[in-house]
């Protein structure tokens, strides 16, 4: 391929990745033929029938999302009911699980401390979608600015301890997608180590 059937190529990839992330139901030959008349200037489509269709769209792609969110949480909802019942696994009353790696013996941080942690954090089923570890720099923020998984857990930790929590998604992001790895009501798994606390 030459430069412009790259770039061409390119953009085709990207909107049909957007395409298969959003569910939308196309057709081939039908699409193609609409970004060349869009190309040219010449749609066949009136602005009413445009608007109608992207009216269409819209309602296909809520649905499909709101579909995927509820997989999401009834695949979460089932790995906790089955982690919970794992050996050394504590559940508090939140619903929030986590399991000591370490337990230190320093201070325990409170909601409005700042903390400096190491952590690695997954989805279910293995994905890493943010890891400290992996950056090889541990982060520091205020524990009342976090998800409110983070924020319980992390109180439950002495300075020199690691824990895995396990966080249901009412306690982590919810109906929100913070990054394109973690879908919305995602349960979220984090090994997190806690360094040190700043007052």
């Amino acid at each position: 391929m030459n430069e412009v059937e790259k770039r061409s190529y390119a953009l085709g990839c990207d909107i049909g990745n957007n395409l298969k992330t959003m569910g939308v139901a196309v057709e081939k030959d039908a699409f193609a033929q609409g970004v060349m008349d869009a190309i040219k200037g010449s749609i066949a489509l009136s602005i009413e029938e445009l608007n109608e269709q992207f009216a269409l769209i819209n309602k296909e792609i809520e649905e499909t999302q709101k579909q995927l969110a509820n997989a999401e949480k009834e695949s979460g909802v089932k790995f906790l009911q089955e982690n919970k019942t794992k050996e050394g696994v504590v559940e508090t009353k939140s619903g929030l699980q986590y399991k000591v790696v370490t337990m230190g013996d320093g201070a325990k941080p409170s909601a409005t401390d700042t903390v400096k942690v190491h952590y690695h954090g997954t989805l279910i089923d293995g994905t890493v979608f943010d890891s400290s570890v992996q950056r090889g720099e541990a982060i520091e923020f205020p524990l009342n600015r976090v998800i409110k998984g983070w924020t319980e857990g992390l109180q439950l930790m002495p300075i020199g301890s690691k824990f895995i929590f396990y966080i249901p998604s009412e306690l982590a992001y919810g109906e929100a997608s913070p990054s394109p790895l973690i879908k919305p009501n995602s349960t979220l798994i984090f090994e997190v180590e806690l360094l040190d606390i700043r007052k």
